[in-house]
């Protein structure tokens, strides 16, 4: 259980990090996610200053380390502790693959991101949907999880 503390303490320390040092970008991270089209997201990235795109890009090392460490934290929390044991055997495999699955989907958006904010690529428009489907789907993979703990820590308190 040690590791899973770890990697949980990992993750709560770099996400507050992270979101920390991002705070100063409006619009924020989250619209540069969700931009499916090159026009959503230059909008974004064109209301940043130099500065500010510089700072998002300079993050995305360090949200790899993010990643990694909550992938891994919510493989162990399902798989090694005793929080899902009273679900079924396919429930306890999603939930243990739900957050390594989305630290994939989130480390290809961070590639995409990188690559589309090296240099304006604004006619090639299937990366940009592509970064804002995986992005999206990294969400609703974290929040599926966190819904899922939350139900599995009030069924057991209950």
């Amino acid at each position: 259980m040690r590791l899973v503390w770890f990697t949980g303490v990992a993750a709560l320390l770099l996400f507050a990090g992270l979101a920390w040092y991002l705070a100063p970008l409006q619009p924020g991270v989250l619209a540069l996610q969700l931009g499916f089209t090159p026009r959503a997201f230059a909008q974004v990235v064109h209301a940043w200053p130099p500065d500010h795109l510089l700072r998002y890009r300079s993050h995305l090392p360090v949200d790899f380390l993010l990643l990694a460490s909550y992938g891994t934290f919510g493989y162990l929390l399902a798989s090694r502790s005793g929080l899902f044991v009273q679900y079924s055997r396919s429930f306890r495999i999603a939930a243990a693959w739900a957050l390594p699955l989305a630290a994939i989907f989130d480390a290809a958006e961070n590639a995409f991101h990188w690559w589309l904010t090296a240099m304006p690529r604004f006619g090639v428009v299937w990366p940009y949907f592509v970064s804002a489907t995986s992005s999206t789907l990294k969400w609703v993979l974290v929040f599926g999880y966190a819904v899922a703990v939350i139900h599995a820590l009030t069924r057991a308190g209950g």
